[in-house]
């Protein structure tokens, strides 16, 4: 059985709606096993079936359902599961591709995106931009408790000024820890050995987590190539991020 992932926006919320698009399905013999509403005007649902051509029919019987317009009918992605999971749509940024938007009451979406990306093995380095106190580290902290991994923070400020300049054997232990690096800490503060040691770590097949990825790329010789995704974290969707105050506590 394959899933697929169908979404629809709602045009005008009448009555036998939703009937209507399950006796599509119905006809088609395509099971729906979740079903979710996905922001206020929007439907998403999960569906399996044993034959790909009935979801080509599928989009051509809706399009004589009235009062939706389909915006998704593929196969599921991590973005879509979360979807159904938290009944709310990730954002890309301005950026668009590898950037995701997220306000402060998504916090939750927010930890089970960072978390499944942290389960995967190997390489990865994921930056976060934020203002202070917005929930940045205690986001990553507790995505990788979900993906039941230890974190070692190279550099911080959550409880006072950390600056690594050595780990333990046990904190190379790349298989199940994720490294933390605060990008203004790191390089408005740190050493060389320092940075030596970032340097290091960047290279080990783990997974990294930046927070203020602008500073970092601006004052290192890393570039917007080392990251695999960046989050956006915001107290609201307008707010804007920036350093200039961060860069005077310095």
């Amino acid at each position: 059985m394959e899933e697929w992932y169908f979404e629809y926006s709602i045009d005008r919320d009448r009555i036998g709606l939703l009937g209507d698009v399950a006796s599509v399905l119905g006809m088609l013999s395509i099971n729906i096993t979740k079903l979710s509403g996905v922001e206020e005007r929007t439907r998403g649902f999960l569906l399996q079936t044993d034959d790909s051509s009935r979801i080509e029919s599928l989009r051509i019987l809706l399009q004589d359902v009235d009062n939706i317009r389909v915006t998704a009918l593929r196969k599921p992605t991590l973005l879509d599961h979360l979807a159904l999971r938290h009944g709310r749509l990730i954002e890309n940024g301005q950026g668009g591709g590898n950037t995701y938007r997220f306000t402060r009451d998504a916090l939750g979406v927010l930890v089970d995106f960072m978390g499944e990306h942290l389960k995967a093995p190997g390489h990865q380095v994921m930056g976060i931009r934020g203002m202070p106190r917005v929930g940045k580290t205690e986001s990553i902290v507790a995505a990788s408790v979900y993906a039941g991994k230890r974190w070692t923070f190279l550099s911080s400020t959550l409880l006072k000024q950390t600056l690594r300049t050595d780990l333990d054997e046990e904190e190379f232990a790349a298989d199940n820890h994720v490294y933390i690096i605060d990008g203004i800490v790191s390089t408005m503060r740190g050493n060389e050995e320092h940075m030596r040691l970032l340097r290091k770590i960047l290279r080990l097949d783990a997974p990294k987590v930046i927070e203020h990825p602008d500073l970092f790329v601006h004052n290192t010789e890393y570039g917007w190539k080392t990251f695999d995704r960046i989050i956006e974290l915001r107290n609201q969707p307008d707010e804007e991020i920036t350093y200039a105050g961060l860069l005077r506590n310095m």
